[in-house]
């Protein structure tokens, strides 16, 4: 039997899960709670297997409940059940340790599905959500590759789209050659590619140079 939680300070939504729910022979609801503070403490104190989570609440927001349970039990499945797919909302909840994002809109067989497949390891994430959630990995990926270098590194990497050589390169920043080498080594690690020429692609098609 999987034991579930609800949490949603909605009561119609709450009675139309648990009301499905009870048709199915393998889940049983544990427990409800309208808010995340009532809520977490619900699921840390009950043995319980997926907790279904709205996201915006009283006293204490989905977010914050999750945090505060992947906290204690780092092991809970997750499952976000909300009307909301800002960006604002949806990457602080999975950062947090939601474990699938599911919308209200969603049928309520496909919600006890997503209950059953987390319960087996397995999450689901609406398919609006998991687009979200690549173009916001892509955009801070970039953002992380030019946030690891220093400000003299990026003036090497500036230089190297420029197509300077070390020497060049050491003469225009007043620096020695094994400095300027290790400066290039240093960058090529953060960024994560391999030569000289990499870099120099790099710088431009990223805009760093033109």
């Amino acid at each position: 039997m999987i034991k579930v939680l609800l949490i949603d300070d909605h009561e119609m939504v709450r009675m139309g899960v648990s009301a499905y729910l009870s048709t199915q022979k393998d889940i049983e609801v544990v427990g409800e709670a309208s808010d995340g503070d009532s809520g977490s403490k619900l699921a840390l104190e009950k043995d319980v297997d997926v907790i279904l989570m709205d996201l915006l609440m009283e006293k204490m927001n989905g977010i914050e409940a999750t945090k505060k349970i992947m906290a204690k039990k780092p092991e809970s499945k997750i499952i976000v059940l909300t009307s909301f797919i800002d960006d604002e909302m949806v990457i602080p909840v999975i950062e947090a340790g939601a474990f699938s994002y599911l919308l209200k809109t969603t049928s309520a067989a496909d919600i006890a599905k997503a209950i059953r497949a987390a319960a087996n390891g397995e999450p689901v994430v609406e398919s609006k959500v998991a687009t979200k959630m690549m173009n916001k990995m892509r955009s801070h990926q970039v953002k992380l590759l030019h946030e690891e270098l220093t400000a003299r590194e990026l003036d090497v990497l500036l230089l190297i789209g420029d197509g300077k050589t070390n020497s060049e390169i050491a003469e225009h920043l007043y620096i020695g050659i094994k400095t300027v080498k290790t400066h290039v080594s240093n960058i090529l690690h953060k960024l994560d590619l391999d030569d000289r020429t990499q870099l120099a692609i790099y710088a431009h098609r990223h805009g760093l140079v033109k």
